[in-house]
């Protein structure tokens, strides 16, 4: 199975946000054996790595997100990618319609969120990651 895994995932595993760290450490580790193939999309890397900015030292940062991504894959974005999602006005985020760019451009069978509602436009299904894990523990 393929998912795009959201940037707010993401930050959940990386600094820990309590109550979610557990259920993104588990997302992640499906990656991290090959259970899953997970990406995240390019311009993560980048919110992240401004957004952890007060948790860690630059250098911790480049190590973590060099970590991260020798187990996920990288999805990219194209100018043509680019302008469609910014003259869709579906989204009122070009950060989540980004991200759906990514999705698609990947097949994703899933966008893993824990913002659904921002993807109620997107055809490729938004699910939240406790509802994730349910459906692959339940092999679907």
């Amino acid at each position: 199975m393929v998912i795009l895994i959201d940037t707010n995932v993401l930050l959940d595993y990386l600094i820990s946000r309590n109550p979610f760290t557990d259920t993104a450490e588990n997302i992640l580790r499906l990656c991290f054996e090959e259970k899953c193939k997970g990406y995240i999309a390019a311009h993560s890397i980048t919110n992240i790595f401004y957004i952890i900015r007060r948790h860690f030292t630059a250098v911790d940062r480049k190590k973590m997100l060099i970590e991260l991504c020798e187990f996920v894959d990288i999805a990219g974005i194209e100018r043509k990618q680019i302008i469609d999602a910014l003259l869709n006005d579906d989204f009122s985020d070009l950060e989540d319609r980004l991200q759906v760019e990514c999705a698609l451009s990947i097949n994703a069978g899933y966008i893993v969120t824990r913002n659904i509602l921002d993807f109620a436009s997107s055809p490729i299904p938004a699910i939240l990651p406790e509802d994730f894990l349910q459906k692959f523990e339940e092999g679907k």
